[in-house]
Parts: structure tokens; sequence; C-alpha cells
């Protein structure tokens, strides 16, 4: 093909098939008196799979990028800004959702649970499920939460986000039930102290937690100087 036969810009976009960008949100929290790490889902509203347990998503619209629709929908369902969001997939399978061709960019986000705005969240009557529990999803969504799990117990190993999902002030025994709930399976006790005093990120506050016990348990604070230090720098600990 010579140079006056190739087609132009606008003629390969006419030629091309329009294809949706969506993006779907796996929303992390941890519930500090189950202490149970779950996502939350709001069933769908629309054909196909109208009923079906789901993850929350959008359809990205003309003038947002893929992180300001999921921050979008964040905040529409959850009321929560300003929290921890990332990308972490994309899933491109032609065949994945039944009503169109769509591609979806996958985040995950960190929250605190008892920072939700609640009437929101019961307005979409949207739900928290147990990692453990969750239910049958529409399309690919199962998927996306396992994937999204197995980047969460990656991404621990090297920066310290967990923190995201606790309270301000929190025991060393809470802060080593969330880490077996990311990675979902026990881990030595004394050897978690040891590997996470080590790295300097807590504080031990001169107040106890007696809520367990009569003796109870050094309340911790993480050091923030210290945390965005290991954030930007990261770290590269193994807890299992």
């Amino acid at each position: 093909m010579n140079a006056a036969q190739s087609p132009t810009h606008s003629e390969s976009y006419q030629e091309a098939t329009p294809i949706l960008v969506a993006v779907d949100n796996v929303i992390f929290g941890f519930d500090p008196d189950e202490e149970k790490l779950k996502v939350l889902l709001f069933k769908r509203q629309v054909a196909p799979q109208a009923g079906t347990w789901s993850l929350i998503g959008s359809f990205i619209q003309p003038q947002e990028s893929g992180v300001q629709a999921a921050a979008r929908i964040l905040q529409k369902f959850t009321g929560l800004d300003e929290v921890y969001l990332e990308q972490f997939h994309a899933y491109t399978q032609p065949s994945r959702d039944p009503g169109a061709r769509v591609i979806s960019i996958t985040y995950y986000s960190l929250i605190r649970i008892n920072e939700q705005n609640d009437e929101l969240v019961n307005t979409y009557q949207a739900r928290w499920f147990d990692l453990t529990d969750i239910p049958p999803l529409v399309v690919d969504h199962n998927h996306m939460v396992q994937d999204a799990l197995t980047h969460l117990q990656g991404k621990i190993k090297r920066k310290p986000i967990g923190f995201n999902l606790l309270p301000d002030e929190f025991t060393l025994p809470k802060l080593l039930k969330l880490y077996m709930e990311i990675y979902q399976a026990p881990i030595d006790d004394r050897n978690f102290r040891k590997k996470i005093l080590s790295t300097g990120i807590l504080d031990r506050l001169d107040k106890k937690d007696k809520s367990a016990s009569k003796k109870g348990a050094f309340l911790y604070q993480f050091n923030e100087e210290k945390y965005f230090s290991l954030v930007d720098d990261g770290y590269d600990i193994a807890f299992l």
C-alpha cells in the first residue's frame, strides 16, 4: 500500500469497533471487632445478571481517567475519599461480559470500615462479606477479588500499606490478626513482632487496651515520617 492508499487517522477510528471501558473496585475493609478482612459488594442493578452480587464499578466517563472513575465510585458508595487506591490489572477477554465488549480496569482500595458513611452504604444495599464467605459474583468478579488479594499479599511484604485498614491506635495482636487475614494463613507471633518492630515504623503508646484481658496489651500507632519513608523506599519482609 502506497502513501496515497494509506488510511488516515480519522478513517482508522471510524473503522474501529467501539469498545466500552469500565473500572471495577475491590474495596477491602478490616473489621476490628470481628477481626476479619472483608470485601464490599452490592447487587447489580442492570441486566445482564441483575440481582447478582457484584463488585462496585462504573463505566469511565469521557472526561475522567481510570483512577478518577475508581475514586468517584468509591466516594459515591462509601462517602470516603483520599483513601489508598491502586490499579492492579486489566481484564480484556472478549467474552467476559455478556452485555457488551467491555474492558475492565481494576483497582483495590483499603478503607477503615468504621469511617464509611453507613447511610450511603445502606442506600445502595451494599454489604460487607468475609473473604471466606464471598458469594458467586457477576462475570469474572470472583477472579478479580482473588487477583486483588494476591496483589495485596505481595505488596505488604514490600510496603506498609496494611495500616490503611487499621484505626489510629491498635495493639500488636490486632495488627498480627490483620496480616493473617490478608495472607489467609497463620503467622508465628514472636517472629512477626520481631520483624515488624525492626522496621521502626511503630511507636508504642503509654496506654493499654484492656478489653481482652486484665493485663492488657500496649497500644501502638504508626510513625508517619517512617511510614511514608518506607512507602517510598519499601522493604522486603517475609512474614510467613
